[in-house]
């Protein structure tokens, strides 16, 4: 289901001020913000040409010594490929019966 455009071109979702630019449309920040810990940021984004997008950003504490530090690393990465792969399966249309 695609969001509708309003006769002022934005999408019902749309922050409809500075964010929009370039003929792209962009909500509002979706923040998940865990203090000391990490913070998310989601935006969900429809470009000129009509495509949609997720645009997430993440930041992690981070251990101090380096070896504890480079394992969070590779844990957030598989972490994240895992959520990627996993929106674009959902994504896929689904054959018809």
């Amino acid at each position: 289901m695609t969001a509708r455009t309003g006769r002022d071109g934005h999408t019902d979702w749309c922050g409809r001020d500075h964010r929009c630019g370039l003929g792209e449309h962009r909500s509002e920040e979706i923040v998940v913000d865990l203090p000391g810990l990490g913070r998310a940021v989601l935006v969900r984004v429809r470009t000129a040409a009509g495509r949609e997008h997720a645009e997430v950003r993440v930041r992690v504490a981070l251990a101090a010594a380096e070896l504890p530090a480079r394992r969070q690393l590779v844990g957030l990465l598989g972490d994240v490929r895992q959520a990627v792969t996993r929106a674009a399966i959902a994504a896929r249309p689904r054959p018809r019966r």
